[in-house]
């Protein structure tokens, strides 16, 4: 009995696998690994507050008080209105050495305009 059930699973192994076709797998698609480490908000009518605060920024930043990052007040009381686009640059580019050995993480999907508005709100903070 034993032989008949061994010879049976066998044979029916042998003609599963010979009939079987071949599937296409050239069609199969991978989905790729993301390249941008954050996606920007896509809302135009978003102020400077909501999209920080849609962003990964308070992974680092909170608004008067230092974390890993400089707090905004410290930011804002550094900087001039003069320098908008350098810092609006340095969100979407990121960098380091102005504040320390820890580099700021780009955001290279924000469009400059929305970086624009967030450094604006910053700079609303000066005292």
């Amino acid at each position: 009995m034993k032989k008949l059930v061994i010879m049976a699973l066998a044979g029916a192994f042998i003609i599963n696998c010979s009939d079987k076709k071949t599937e296409d797998t050239t069609s199969t698609t991978m989905l790729e690994e993301p390249t941008q480490q954050t996606e920007a908000p896509s809302a135009n009518d978003l102020d400077g507050k909501s999209l920080i605060e849609g962003m990964d920024c308070a992974t680092c930043h909170k608004e008067n008080e230092k974390m890993i990052g400089p707090s905004y007040q410290e930011i804002a009381n550094k900087y001039t209105e003069g320098d908008m686009d350098m810092l609006a640059d340095k969100i979407i580019n990121g960098g380091s050495g102005n504040w320390g050995d820890v580099p700021m993480t780009p955001h290279a999907g924000l469009p400059k305009e929305n970086a624009k508005k967030m450094v604006a709100y910053i700079m609303s903070l000066k005292k």
